[in-house]
């Protein structure tokens, strides 16, 4: 059997993405952690305020509808600036943020994410007084929507 210079070249190239490793399946708690903490600046994100509304078991998840809300008055301290979503068995943790203003008048943005397995999606809040919020909730996914 003989191959050809573009079958030969196409094999190798293959090999060399598999051995590199460059791309990991899955992000983790580690970087899902690390893209909270570079959000936050290293604060401590504080439970409350948040409301993150997954559904607990999402048959498909190439398409997982996520609601984040934060009560807040979006005005002075007490209002929103952006929310960070993450989610940690995904290829990579970041999925979205959303930025607020004043003129936004509440602090709710729905979506849809692709979920590549079951895995804790986290939202985190930074108010404009520099605290920030977090809720997480747990996703079973039946099948996953990303591909490492």
């Amino acid at each position: 059997m003989s191959l050809t210079r573009r079958e030969a070249l196409v094999v190798l190239a293959g090999s060399a993405t598999l051995l590199s490793g460059v791309v990991p399946l899955h992000a983790g708690t580690d970087e899902a952690e690390a893209e909270i903490a570079a959000f936050t600046g290293g604060a401590e994100p504080q439970p409350g305020r948040v409301t993150l509304t997954v559904p607990a078991v999402a048959e498909n998840g190439n398409a997982v509808s996520v609601t984040v809300e934060v009560d807040s008055a979006m005005e002075g301290g007490d209002r929103v600036e952006s929310v960070l979503i993450v989610a940690d068995g995904n290829p990579r943790a970041d999925v979205a943020v959303f930025h607020f203003s004043p003129l936004s008048g509440t602090a709710v943005a729905t979506t849809r994410i692709r979920l590549a397995r079951s895995q804790t999606v986290s939202a985190v809040a930074k108010m404009a007084d520099g605290t920030f919020l977090l809720d997480r909730r747990a996703v079973e996914v039946a099948v996953g929507g990303c591909t490492g």
